[in-house]
């Protein structure tokens, strides 16, 4: 990789931590990086913003496709992109449900299955997950199951797309 430009993708950069990273990555102090966020204006050249929804398979194609036309390469991916429905269990609705799978779960898949098929051919790559504190300090105070359920399984998720990344030179 050595002087190239690297490049990461954030999901979910619109708002809150995901707003945070596209700051933190593309601070002047961190020369060469750049990033491609969702659903984030930006006037800095060094940034592409793609306006989508996770949830929908083709905004995960034009992440891919208008991100490699652009700069060349994917580096990073930080999926930040997530649902967090604070209810009970027993008030979620059947479009809770389908709104929090499809996003946290739905999101995560469409969008790492692209980038890591890519990272593949490149022969490099770091994939990073963001999840929830919940699933290891669970609060009665925060009703969170479906956070919980579907961002959970991400501290899991290295050992599966990452294990065949890694074994070509990258990290997932």
């Amino acid at each position: 990789m050595g002087a190239e430009q690297k490049v990461a993708v954030i999901t979910g950069a619109s708002q809150g931590f995901g707003a945070g990273l596209v700051k933190g990555v593309s601070r002047p102090q961190l020369p060469g990086d750049c990033q491609f966020p969702i659903n984030q204006a930006s006037k800095d050249s060094d940034v592409l913003t793609i306006a989508g929804d996770v949830a929908d398979p083709k905004t995960a194609d034009r992440i891919v496709e208008e991100g490699l036309a652009r700069f060349g390469r994917i580096d990073t991916l930080i999926n930040n992109a997530g649902i967090f429905i604070a209810k009970p269990f027993v008030d979620y609705t059947e479009e809770d449900y389908a709104s929090v799978l499809a996003i946290n779960l739905g999101g995560f898949f469409r969008v790492t299955r692209r980038v890591a098929a890519e990272m593949l051919k490149q022969g490099s790559g770091h994939i990073v997950q963001i999840t929830t504190s919940l699933i290891d300090h669970a609060n009665s105070n925060v009703p969170s199951v479906l956070a919980s359920l579907t961002k959970g399984g991400f501290k899991r998720r290295h050992e599966v797309p990452g294990d065949r990344i890694r074994k070509k030179g990258s990290s997932g």
